[in-house]
């Protein structure tokens, strides 16, 4: 086995969320590991500002701004994607919210909106992409969800649903798919630092949360993410589907 087992080159990529954070940590990199990027998220300056990374590294880059819960919306960001590229390969299912409401204090529109975005989005973006995977007999599809999947957190109903929901959303289409020659499977992060959660951990009470429950005492960088994304979308994972990669720090050990 050789190095060339984990190349992406003349690979297409989508990734959502992919304007800040997680998402875009994930773009360039796969850049960097030869993939042309489609990339999504609802404001299209932040994806612009990836695109010019991507094209400074030789790729290629499509901005496509898309609210990933419209059916419409995501149909058309698909379409394009293959009009640019005559393909899709790889799907990183990345946008994502949270939610940290008691049940109590929680509105129905509130547990609909966490739904949409972390299920619905998810749903409508890989059977959009998946469609086109399957006419080619070949794809990857990576679901981001959390160690919220398997970890109760108090005040985290809806998201850790969300998420394990999306867990198990990829094990059963992981089945489902094998006879396309599609392999589907999810990375599930802990904490990891980005600009949506950046105040909060440095302040006094986020870094005791950093003391008291990670391992390592610290937060995830996103580029460390990278490696499962890597691992899923290249050939290093053909005999691999319905898997989920935890990579937290070792922070779910403790729970």
């Amino acid at each position: 086995m050789s190095k060339e087992i984990f190349d992406l080159e003349g690979k297409v990529a989508i990734v959502t969320g992919a304007g800040k954070g997680i998402g875009r940590a994930l773009s360039i990199g796969l850049a960097e590991f030869g993939c042309d990027l489609v990339l999504v998220a609802r404001t299209l300056s932040d994806l612009e500002s990836v695109a010019a990374e991507i094209e400074k590294k030789g790729k290629r880059a499509l901005a496509c701004p898309t609210d990933v819960t419209n059916e419409d919306q995501v149909n058309d960001m698909v379409k394009k994607a293959v009009e640019k590229f005559g393909k899709i390969d790889i799907l990183v299912n990345n946008s994502g919210i949270s939610g940290d409401k008691p049940v109590l204090k929680m509105d129905a529109s509130y547990w609909d909106w966490i739904m949409s975005v972390n299920l619905r989005g998810p749903f409508l973006c890989t059977k959009a992409a998946g469609t086109q995977m399957a006419k080619q007999k070949s794809g990857k599809v990576i679901n981001v969800s959390s160690i919220t999947f398997q970890m109760a957190i108090p005040n985290m109903t809806s998201y850790s649903a969300s998420k394990a929901g999306l867990v198990q959303f990829t094990k059963v289409l992981a089945l489902e798919w094998v006879k396309y020659n599609i392999q589907v499977n999810a990375v599930c992060p802990g904490y990891f630092r980005t600009p949506m959660n950046e105040a909060f951990f440095s302040s006094e009470a986020g870094k005791k949360v950093i003391e008291q429950t990670l391992p390592m005492k610290r937060l995830g960088e996103p580029e460390e993410i990278l490696g499962a994304v890597v691992f899923f979308a290249s050939k290093a994972s053909d005999f691999t589907t319905g898997a989920v990669l935890v990579v937290d720090g070792g922070q779910i050990l403790g729970k």
